[in-house]
């Protein structure tokens, strides 16, 4: 029995009574949805114990249920095991979605309590719709945690860099400019942006204040004729000062954003995207005067890197490889002959990343799980509870960094010793994937669900899934998980399906995770290019930015096609001639082995 985390839950009902509360919902967001919050918005870890990134709590006065997505399974039946908590497991056949159990469960005239800053619109607008029959009260007013949570963090605050324009391709101000081009599309006056990296990168900025995302907490409110920007003063140097007043930019005080709102007196319509707006302040808006639920212009705008960004992350994605392939002559010339555990392994990577030059911070903390640690897809290694490694299975590791010119994600699956010949097929199953959407040809207007099934189709012939989407975007500087562009065969309600655009990122990374044995994922980074244009249309191909080796002692090449053997041949040739020249004539050696043609 987990008493501590049911001594908490006790003291959040004692909350809920005192407040008139019925149901308690706390999802894992900040005020602005982002994907990765700092310590002082971990309100639904504190409360359920709970570790995964993706969640939602949901207490009433004799049930507690936590909704999780299938990247995380495994590692909440572990954390929640004696707490009293229901583990809900998204998308699987039966189990009903937060919204279904709420209108299920919930008696009509009830009271639904949440904290209405880290519930995005979207979500808030969806529950009134739903439990509108019940004429249930949403009380969104006050975060209940900090009747709790009595020891609580205090809101994140770190100085902002304001970067060189040399390395961005495009001013503040010229990016303002587009900014208000697509207002005028959208027939509004003016814009609220939430999303912190969208901010970052409108305002050629970054911040401090999520671990391993370079953000700072803040919005923007831009008319076509001024911008206002809200920091918190602490975040403010003299440099952010000089470089707002160069572009136009307003400074105004981070929580002077509602009254800010509610004090205007001009006739507004308001673009906003409710993704990504937080409930509390789209209900502000919507008291205020005329509103238009839009997808954030910027979103797309960032998502397509310009030539110097481009330029910057083949740079900082050669260098980032190489460290890799140091990383792993390294583990495999020593496993078996030092102690080496998941968390000292993570660590030398961390280190070897740290020396390269224009290193700023991991870009998420590094994954390392070895055997059946690797089939949950987002363990997290702990000093003294994790495991050492010796000369067999296979360690995972997926991890990432942020440079001064661009943000990294790898992941390689490495074979230490003996491995079964099932663990063969699948590793093998994994690369051919990863190689057939490597090498996909496509006509411009596909999605990301056009081309999933490149990845998992060898998996799907061996009646195997992965859990969870096969690519995402990657942030220049910025966030590790970037929109709108994914590659996933299913879109859920909320999620943005978008076309692949001609220099987008995108990772591929196909997996195998099979529950108390082993997990496996080969990851890259492409960038899509415009290909051949004919009177077919425009036809698009990838670029890759990560040239790692493949394990070949994981690959059976009997069960890969011809075609797959020569996608695998050529990657692997590439890999040397690339990365070779930033290697010692030892690690060179090794690489030449690692990276031989095989038939």
């Amino acid at each position: 029995m987990n008493q501590t985390i049911r001594n908490r839950i006790a003291k959040l009902r004692e909350a809920m009574e005192r407040a008139g509360v019925d149901y308690y919902m706390v999802p894992t967001a900040d005020f602005h949805n982002s994907e990765y919050v700092d310590v002082y918005f971990k309100v639904r870890e504190y409360l359920s114990g709970f570790t995964g990134s993706n969640g939602t709590l949901v207490v009433s006065r004799d049930e507690a249920g936590l909704w999780t997505d299938g990247r995380y399974f495994i590692q909440a039946e572990n954390e929640l095991e004696g707490t009293g908590i229901t583990l809900f497991r998204m998308l699987d056949e039966g189990v009903p979605t937060i919204k279904e159990y709420l209108k299920d469960h919930m008696k009509e005239g009830q009271t639904l309590g949440f904290d209405g800053r880290v519930v995005d619109t979207a979500f808030g607008c969806s529950l009134e719709k739903i439990l509108e029959e019940k004429k249930i009260t949403f009380a969104y007013g006050k975060d209940l945690a900090d009747e709790v949570w009595t020891d609580r963090p205090s809101l994140p605050s770190h100085p902002v860099m304001v970067l060189d324009e040399a390395i961005c391709g495009k001013s503040a101000g010229e990016k303002l400019e587009d900014v208000r081009k697509a207002m005028e599309k959208e027939e509004t006056d003016a814009f609220l942006l939430s999303k912190l990296d969208d901010l970052m990168w409108l305002f050629n900025i970054r911040g401090g204040d999520v671990e391993c995302n370079p953000v700072a907490l803040s919005y923007a409110y831009i008319t076509m004729k001024e911008c206002f920007f809200f920091i918190q003063d602490t975040e403010i140097t003299a440099e952010l000062r000089a470089h707002a007043a160069k572009y136009g930019i307003t400074l105004k005080d981070y929580d002077n954003i509602v009254p800010f709102l509610q004090s205007r007196t001009e006739r507004e319509k308001v673009l906003y995207d409710g993704r990504n707006t937080s409930y509390a302040l789209y209900c502000t808006l919507r008291e205020k005067g005329e509103c238009k639920d839009g997808k954030n212009p910027t979103e797309l705008m960032k998502a397509i890197k310009n030539e110097v960004e481009l330029a910057h992350m083949e740079e900082v994605y050669l260098k980032d490889s190489a460290a890799v392939c140091k990383f792993i002559y390294w583990l495999k010339k020593n496993v078996g002959k030092m102690k080496i555990t998941e968390v000292t392994a993570a660590q030398y990577l961390d280190h070897l990343r740290s020396e390269i030059d224009g290193y700023l911070d991991l870009s998420f903390p590094t994954i390392s799980g070895y055997k059946e640690n690797a089939a949950m897809m987002h363990y997290e290694a702990v000093e003294g509870s994790c495991k050492e490694l010796s000369p067999e299975g296979m360690l995972l590791v997926d991890s990432g960094g942020q440079y001064m010119g661009g943000t990294t994600d790898v992941t390689r699956t490495i074979v230490l010793g003996p491995v079964s010949a099932e663990i063969k097929e699948h590793f093998t199953a994994v690369a051919a994937g990863m190689l057939q959407l490597t090498n996909a040809r496509f006509l411009y207007g596909c999605t990301g669900r056009n081309l999933d099934i490149l990845a998992r189709q060898p998996m799907w012939d061996r009646n195997i899934d992965y859990k969870c989407g096969t690519g995402h975007g990657v942030g220049y500087i910025l966030n590790v998980h970037e929109g709108p562009q994914g590659i996933r065969w299913r879109f859920t309600e909320g999620q943005t399906e978008a076309v692949i655009e001609a220099g987008m990122d995108v990772t591929n990374e196909p997996g195998v995770y099979i529950e108390g044995s082993h997990g496996i994922r080969t990851e890259n980074v492409m960038v899509a290019q415009n290909g051949v244009k004919n009177g077919d249309g425009q036809f698009m191909y990838f670029d890759t930015l990560t040239y790692v080796p493949i394990d070949l002692d994981g690959i059976e090449p009997s069960l890969l096609e011809p075609g797959q053997l020569k996608l695998l041949n050529d990657y692997h040739k590439a890999v040397y001639e690339k990365i070779s020249p930033l290697l010692n004539e030892e690690e060179r050696e090794w690489l030449k082995k690692e990276t031989r043609e095989i038939s």
